[in-house]
């Protein structure tokens, strides 16, 4: 049974206080506004409206929490990066992604959602520097890849892993497409893994096939 499948709505919070208490291994989804982070959820979830996808960059302003099956939970993150927030709300966001990320104590990895064709921008990079020294796996879902030929998606893959190369095997990056539903098996293998729980073990990618 796929692990994200059947999760279910929680609950919902604006500030660091309202976090609920730390029951259960948490996996975090982050990601600039408009990367396709709730698309890519709804995919892996198998679920339409589990998160909502908003044609306004920057609308979800809370934590979400998903209760998955297996007892985890999964955690929408507010997008960032999104231009006409008003600062005073973007503060706010800083604070309540930055808290969570360095303090959650029951956090376990997180899948970091960057756009294909632009990836690694500046405050993707300061998400990753926020949640790198916990020592803990992030997981780099490289989105929309179907908007790009074959020779861009492996040129995109190699140059995220090259400039990640010195964070070890601390960060793993995928190619993944909501419209397609390309990858969804590997990001639900790759975060069993840090579960602790069994699934079958992928294929290795065909050489020629970025993955």
């Amino acid at each position: 049974m796929p692990i994200f499948r059947n999760a279910q709505f929680e609950i919902s919070i604006a500030k660091p206080s309202g976090l609920p208490p730390p029951v259960g291994a948490e996996i975090a989804f982050a990601g600039r506004s408009n990367a396709g982070k709730s698309s890519a959820i709804n995919t892996i979830a198998g679920h339409t409206r589990l998160a909502f996808v908003s044609k306004t960059p920057g609308r979800t302003q809370l934590i979400n929490f998903f209760r998955l099956n297996c007892g985890a939970a999964l955690v929408d993150l507010p997008g960032y990066g999104y231009a006409k927030v008003p600062e005073s709300v973007r503060r706010q966001w800083q604070g309540l992604l930055e808290s969570y990320l360095r303090r959650r104590e029951n956090l376990v990895g997180l899948v970091l959602i960057m756009d294909s064709r632009h990836p690694l921008k500046p405050l993707d990079l300061q998400m990753i520097g926020w949640y790198a020294p916990s020592g803990r796996p992030i997981h780099i879902l490289l989105t929309k890849s179907d908007k790009l030929s074959r020779n861009q998606a492996s040129a995109a893959l190699a140059l995220v892993r090259r400039e990640l190369a010195g964070m070890g095997e601390q960060v793993t990056v995928q190619l993944f497409s909501s419209l397609s539903k390309t990858g969804t098996e590997k990001v639900e293998s790759t975060v069993a893994r840090w579960l602790g729980l069994d699934m079958p073990e992928l294929p290795k990618p065909d050489k020629k096939t970025p993955g």
